[in-house]
């Protein structure tokens, strides 16, 4: 994913936003909600009181560039504003704007995976906490999309929907075993994508034959079958990992070989860490729509993790997901996409080469920095 050379202001693409609010309650213009949520976000706000705070205390500054008509709105009505947006219409800006400040690339890694905010519950309403699929743009650190699992469903009936939002042309699309379904596969061709779907025990019978190809590559059993080999070794801190990927081309007379859409290729990783004198040794299979190339499904492999450890850890820790207690009808929903709205935009800013809570800080501090990250012209548009 290659970030393009001008790109538009992020509020430009919720301007046209449908105003959730009956004419006689918006004392307030929804852009100018929408404008100090974002901003307020990106200096380290995490509640709607505390939105509020930075709209009082930057007051003099915001009535530079956005109407303000009836001053700043109190966290009471940016509250009921987030809880009755659209999360369709909402999310369709957002994969919008993505699209604008970036342009996917051949070959690029998009990990889809799963996360639950554990205290967005609320009980009383029966209702559990909120679980999202988000698509992770590996290479480019930036979240493409999020789509909200339904309480009554699981990531199954999801992914397909998330993954039609988007445009994948020539992309790699990963999923963990749970996703490793029929449908994935077929959408993701569909979106001229290819897919490396974990494989599992859910899948038995599959999982048992490609157990059984593989047991007899490494015994070189391969009866002329050409065999794709990749290596690497990662040594840091005493640790030493050495991963092998092996790919294959995949037999027609695996079980469902015609349902799955266009399998090409079984990949096999075994990594091995050694620290000291202990020694672990794990392997994953894969089944994918790529032609055998190790060194490939090595790195397809290896970047879905980028989800988990770039994405889902960093919500968690520096943007403290779990302990959001929103509640209000759509608004933990629309609060999560704001979270990735301000993650893309510190990940999109480039020359301050520090982290994210540092810039998130550095934004609070210098107004001309917070107008570079969301890209803001005070005196223009």
């Amino acid at each position: 994913m290659a970030k393009k050379t001008e790109a538009p202001s992020l509020l430009e693409y919720f301007a046209d936003l449908p105003d959730p609010r009956i004419d006689r309650c918006k004392e307030h213009e929804l852009i100018d909600i929408i404008a100090i949520a974002i901003l307020a976000a990106i200096c380290g706000a995490e509640h709607f009181t505390e939105i509020e705070e930075f709209g009082i205390a930057k007051s003099k500054w915001l009535k530079t560039f956005l109407k303000l008509p009836n001053g700043i709105p109190s966290h009471d009505t940016i509250a009921r504003v987030f809880a009755r947006l659209k999360p369709a219409e909402f999310q369709e800006r957002f994969v919008l704007w993505v699209q604008a400040i970036a342009e996917i690339t051949s070959g690029d890694i998009i990990a889809i995976d799963g996360k639950t905010a554990r205290r967005s519950h609320n009980r009383s309403a029966g209702k559990g906490p909120l679980h999202l699929v988000s698509a992770w743009a590996t290479n480019n650190r930036l979240v493409l999309g999020q789509i909200k699992v339904d309480e009554k469903s699981n990531e199954i009936t999801a992914v397909p929907e998330l993954l039609r939002l988007l445009d994948l042309k020539g992309c790699i699309v990963t999923a963990d075993a749970l996703n490793t379904q029929k449908e994935t596969a077929q959408v993701v061709r569909q979106q001229e994508a290819d897919y490396v779907l974990a494989l599992k025990e859910n899948h038995p019978n599959l999982y048992s034959e490609v157990e059984g190809i593989f047991e007899a590559v490494q015994r070189e059993e391969t009866a002329g079958q050409k065999v794709s080999f990749h290596e690497s070794v990662d040594r840091n801190h005493g640790r030493v990992e050495t991963r092998r990927c092996w790919s294959v081309e995949a037999p027609e007379w695996l079980t469902g070989f015609d349902q799955w859409c266009d399998l090409r290729s079984l990949i096999l990783v075994e990594a091995t860490r050694k620290i000291k004198e202990q020694s672990t040794n794990e392997k994953r299979y894969y089944i994918s729509s790529m032609q055998p190339d190790a060194k490939k499904a090595a790195q397809a492999v290896r970047g879905h993790w980028g989800i988990e450890n770039s994405l889902h850890w960093m919500l968690d820790v520096v943007f403290r997901e779990d302990d959001s207690r929103v509640r209000l009808g759509d608004a933990p929903e629309s609060l999560a996409l704001l979270r990735k709205i301000t993650h893309n935009l510190l990940q999109q800013e480039k020359t301050l080469k520090r982290g994210v809570k540092t810039k998130r800080l550095k934004a609070g501090w210098d107004v001309e920095y917070l107008l570079k990250i969301l890209n803001i012209n005070p005196n223009g548009s």
